[in-house]
């Protein structure tokens, strides 16, 4: 787990995109090919899909008493708090021989669901909350591991058509894994 700064990826209050729009397609388009990358474990390819200034979080989850809900999330303390650089590094380490955690690589399965877009202050940027129910086994053992979490996404238009990931906050649903590890991308 890493220390972070307090700062967090709120969900904007801009106007919604339509459902069914061709922006709003064009959203599902960009998460569930990413899906499918991750997935296929094309991960160079899903590196070119992120932004040069990314930032990628997972805040810690703490349970609460009553209805304190908001507090829930300790954004001081994160499960992994990187930038593009570092989601790079990632990527190489889990392409070569010393992916120790991936070694063999994870099977996993995500899937996306609703799916909310919203308009931000820039232009040239959408705001997307989604969830993802992600399944992931290894080796030959039964068991899969569940991991099901809210994604908030900072999509970045591109002058050539479709989106670079600049921003990602996953917050899981569970305060304790039940995962040996987040060697994965979420």
């Amino acid at each position: 787990m890493q220390h972070a700064e307090e700062n967090s990826l709120e969900v904007s209050q801009g106007a919604y995109v339509p459902i069914g729009s061709a922006e709003y397609n064009a959203v599902l388009t960009f998460l569930y090919e990413e899906a499918a990358l991750l997935d296929q474990l094309r991960l160079n390819e899903w590196g070119e899909r992120l932004a040069t200034d990314l930032k990628y979080t997972a805040p810690l989850r703490h349970t609460r008493l009553g209805v304190d809900h908001a507090k829930s999330f300790v954004r001081s303390v994160q499960h992994f708090h990187d930038d593009y650089r570092s989601v790079l590094g990632r990527i190489l380490r889990l392409s070569g021989k010393s992916a120790w955690a991936e070694d063999p690589p994870s099977r996993t399965r995500r899937l996306i669901t609703n799916v909310l877009v919203r308009e931000t202050g820039n232009s040239d940027e959408l705001d997307v909350t989604s969830y993802v129910l992600m399944t992931r086994s290894r080796f030959s053992e039964h068991h899969v591991d569940i991991i099901s979490f809210e994604r908030r996404d900072i999509l970045r238009k591109q002058d050539a058509g479709g989106f670079k990931l600049a921003k990602r906050e996953a917050i899981l649903d569970q305060s304790v894994l039940g995962t040996a590890n987040l060697a994965v991308f979420l």
